[in-house]
């Protein structure tokens, strides 16, 4: 589904990704880990348009999309989260639901003129869509709280909530887990599982719980110093002498 081919890119002197290249499947959950520093969260900000290459390509269901714009990736289904949410914090949970999908008709000032009827048609289905998103997500009981309100894990639900109102095929999450009680972490992998399963949905995420991780990705994809170190199932990753020197600085056999 995306084929990134030797990524590159440097911040002053800073090789923050360095030739790294993998493959996400089609309906997988693949996930990103790494050292802290290992390039992560600046390959997802490739990869999503916020920063351009300063080499290689990024290929998405066939189509070169190397350095569009997050606006024209948003359209062609691709969307990211972030490690610290992004809501409106002074709507309802049901409003940031609301406003997502683009090209509505209330937009246009016009159209509140001359197409009320059509304006109010389709806040109706939106509304509609928001409360089936609210349910799956277990949210019904903030529904029509201000968003910044809410706790740091409800916030992360609702960024997930968010990205199924575009009706995503890829969705890059950004340690969606941090910060979140195992209680809400456990909801919000069990969304993940059943987005996956149930409609398609497929995932690439950033992710330091390796419980978590395990739980959810296969394969695991690892960086360590701005490039991929492995690629493997998780038992195969964890078990990598070369990962295992990556996070800690020696490899197993100098710990026995």
């Amino acid at each position: 589904m995306l084929d990134i081919q030797n990524l590159y890119k440097n911040f002053g002197g800073i090789h923050a990704v360095e030739d790294a290249s993998f493959s996400i499947e089609r309906g997988s959950i693949t996930g990103l880990i790494g050292p802290n520093g290992a390039g992560k969260t600046t390959l997802f900000n490739v990869i999503a348009g916020v920063h351009s290459p300063d080499a290689g390509t990024v290929v998405f269901d066939g189509e070169d999309i190397t350095a569009k714009r997050p606006h024209e990736l948003f359209a062609r289904g691709i969307l990211r989260t972030f490690q610290i949410a992004h809501e409106f914090a002074s709507l309802t949970v049901r409003e940031n639901l609301m406003v997502v999908p683009g090209a509505q008709a209330g937009e246009r000032l016009v159209d509140t003129w001359i197409h009320p009827r059509k304006v109010r048609v389709q806040e109706a289905e939106l509304a509609n869509r928001a409360t089936e998103v609210i349910d799956f997500l277990q949210l019904t009981a903030v529904a029509e709280e201000l968003a910044g309100n809410l706790s740091g894990g409800q916030k992360k639900l609702l960024e997930l909530g968010r990205t199924m109102m575009a009706e995503p095929k890829l969705i890059f999450l950004d340690e969606v887990g941090a910060g979140v009680n195992r209680t809400l972490l456990g909801t919000i992998g069990d969304a993940i599982l059943r987005l996956n399963q149930e409609k398609g949905y497929t995932f690439c995420m950033i992710e330091h719980d390796m419980d978590f991780i395990s739980r959810l990705c296969d394969p695991v994809v690892v960086m360590a110093a701005g490039g991929v170190l492995t690629c493997g199932t998780p038992e195969e990753v964890m078990n990598n002498e070369a990962v295992i020197e990556a996070y800690l600085g020696t490899g197993r056999r100098h710990h026995r």
